[in-house]
């Protein structure tokens, strides 16, 4: 984040037109910082700040921007100025500047680019939304197995420059099948008249064109990878992506789950640049089902009214049973969304997930259910039965719940949801619901036949 003082000596210079100082500082700075002092300006003044950027800094800021920024600064661009930030910019940043984009200023840009660029540009986009090919790169150092390492090292001085990364080199046959790797330090410390074909690592970890994007950051985890090589059904290399793009992937991913777990719709744009009516049409939705399904728990107390009439002490455990119950149940859904997400466990998992939920939950419902116990003992005139009957309960519901909380997001992922959708709010209604159920069948059938 930008220190303060260097954002209100950055706005200082820009009223004051001191745009030679200006110029200066900002080439200073780190790209982030000055993206997210262009990110505080209006569309005139962030044009102004934005053409003062060198070309490489420029390219660099550009992709570091959001997507309503970046928008503007287009719609002011001359032709040049587009042709020139699309040129920059890697291919990876490219493509996904244009998927932001409306299709009139897609045509626009493209229009713009030269004709090795389009063709580029038009090849990438053609990958599926979240998937590899959506988020590599074209930028990548390729060596010839032949190379000697004294040929490769001269590879990468000459062509290294415009590359996203040259740590990792990728070695290809002439049909550009991919064959092997190695990085820059084996290079180095191998000597000048080995060939490429000696040093490089055969054993090639990579992933095809369609490989879901959460997969590809499972696998930069699990490896300690920098950048993953990708290819095409014929294995032949078509593109890498890099760490930092696994990293957006993680971030957009992590929010997105966290945001269906809280019963929100996704949305990708910043909270303070998305209008209030957008926000609550995004909650109001999930907020309706849920409401929905909830009248479902006062169908069930209609059901039981005349349990509770005949001894009304019974509604009062009613709030501590569904929130024991909806809590346990949270708690087992966000564990094994997590477990889902990095791949710790598949659905084959299922009867192992659900023996160690049922474990777990007698565990802690017998916990429970004995606090519970000594609590309405002491507290309701030393009613044995009646201890026992909520404490009973209490420990069917957290089994239940459990079982329930560990099995849902499991067959939403079987067939084909976001096991977030699983989390919290609808766990919790259902738990509700089925608890109620459990509770008031025990108490009529222990208390009131």
């Amino acid at each position: 984040m930008i220190e303060q003082a260097i954002f209100d000596e950055l706005l200082e210079m820009l009223e004051n037109r001191d745009y030679r100082n200006l110029k200066t500082k900002l080439a200073a700075l780190h790209e982030a910082d000055v993206a997210e002092f262009l990110e505080e300006l209006n569309p005139y003044k962030a044009a102004i700040v934005f053409r003062l950027l060198p070309k490489p800094q420029a390219a660099e800021v550009f992709s570091m921007l959001d997507s309503d920024q970046r928008q503007s600064l287009v719609s002011g661009f001359s032709d040049q100025e587009v042709s020139d930030i699309i040129e920059e910019l890697y291919t990876d940043d490219a493509v996904d500047f244009l998927e932001e984009l409306p299709a009139n200023a897609v045509n626009r840009v493209l229009s713009l680019a030269t004709p090795d660029t389009r063709k580029i540009l038009n090849h990438y986009m053609k990958y599926a939304e979240d998937s590899a090919g959506s988020i590599m790169t074209s930028e990548y150092v390729m060596l010839r197995p032949s190379y000697t390492v004294l040929e490769a090292i001269k590879f990468i001085r000459t062509h290294g420059a415009d590359r996203e990364t040259i740590y990792t080199c990728y070695i290809t046959d002439p049909t550009r099948r991919l064959i092997g790797v190695v990085s820059v330090r084996q290079l180095l410390i191998a000597g000048d008249e080995q060939l490429v074909s000696e040093v490089m690592e055969e054993n090639v970890i990579y992933v095809e064109v369609d490989t879901d994007q959460e997969e590809v950051a499972n696998i930069f985890t699990d490896y300690d990878l920098i950048s993953l090589p990708v290819v095409d059904k014929e294995n032949r290399l078509v593109g890498i992506v890099t760490f930092d793009d696994v990293l957006d992937v993680v971030r957009k991913e992590t929010t997105e789950d966290m945001e269906l777990m809280a019963g929100l719709r996704p949305s990708e744009r910043p909270y303070m640049k998305t209008s209030t009516w957008s926000l609550a049409s995004h909650r109001m939705v999930w907020l309706l089902v849920l409401m929905v399904s909830g009248m479902l728990n006062g169908m069930i107390l209609q059901h039981y009214e005349h349990a509770f009439l005949a001894l009304p002490i019974l509604v009062s455990f009613v709030p501590m049973l569904t929130d024991t119950g909806g809590n346990a149940g949270a708690q087992s859904s966000v564990i094994v969304i997590r477990s889902m997400v990095l791949d710790e466990i598949q659905f084959r998992d299922l009867p192992k997930v659900l023996w160690k939920e049922f474990r777990i939950g007698v565990i802690a419902g017998l916990v429970l259910s004995a606090v519970n116990f000594f609590r309405i003992y002491l507290t309701y005139g030393h009613n044995i039965i009646l201890s026992l009957t909520v404490s009973f309960s209490l420990v069917l519901i957290v089994i239940f719940a459990k079982i329930c909380g560990a099995i849902m997001p499991m067959m939403a992922k079987k067939i084909g949801l976001d096991p977030a959708i699983m989390a919290s709010p609808m766990i919790t209604t259902i738990v509700d619901a089925l608890g109620l159920i459990i509770y008031f069948n025990l108490a009529t059938k222990i208390l009131i036949n």
